[in-house]
């Protein structure tokens, strides 16, 4: 089978012209993609506990360790350790990472308009439908193949 012709590729190209336009896109607020798509997953008002910001991104918790030691040396993030369970931290942001998140989501709507404009709602709302269905037999199928 030709690639072109398998959902995979077409899914993987659509993804990686967004990522590099998000890319382009962050870099002039001296940011990348991931960062922002970080920063947009904490809580503005109260912060995101740390081991749930992973699954969020469906990252692989080493990954965002090296991420969050990154955001936080930046000044974007702060780790704070709970009074009672010194075993929990909450991420919340520096007014720094606020403004940040807040280009980040700027982005994001102006990418999400633009899609919205150009292509008509009957359309989205079945391309919407059937990605979610894929990523549901994505995720029936890593099911099946989990090691226990």
């Amino acid at each position: 089978m030709r690639k072109e012709k398998t959902v995979d590729f077409h899914i993987k190209w659509a993804w990686h012209s967004i990522s590099r336009m998000y890319n382009n896109y962050a870099a002039q607020y001296d940011m990348t993609m991931a960062v922002g798509y970080v920063l947009l997953n904490i809580d503005i008002e109260k912060g995101t506990p740390a081991t749930k910001i992973a699954p969020l991104l469906g990252m692989e918790p080493r990954s965002l360790v090296r991420m969050l030691k990154s955001l936080e040396e930046k000044g974007l993030i702060r780790r704070e350790v709970d009074g009672v369970d010194k075993r929990f931290v909450r991420i919340t942001l520096t007014d720094e990472g606020k403004a940040k998140r807040e280009q980040a989501r700027t982005g994001v709507i102006r990418f999400n308009e633009i899609i919205r404009d150009k292509i008509p709602a009957e359309k989205l709302t079945v391309f919407l439908e059937v990605i979610k269905e894929i990523n549901n037999l994505v995720d029936s199928e890593n099911q099946k193949t989990k090691i226990v």
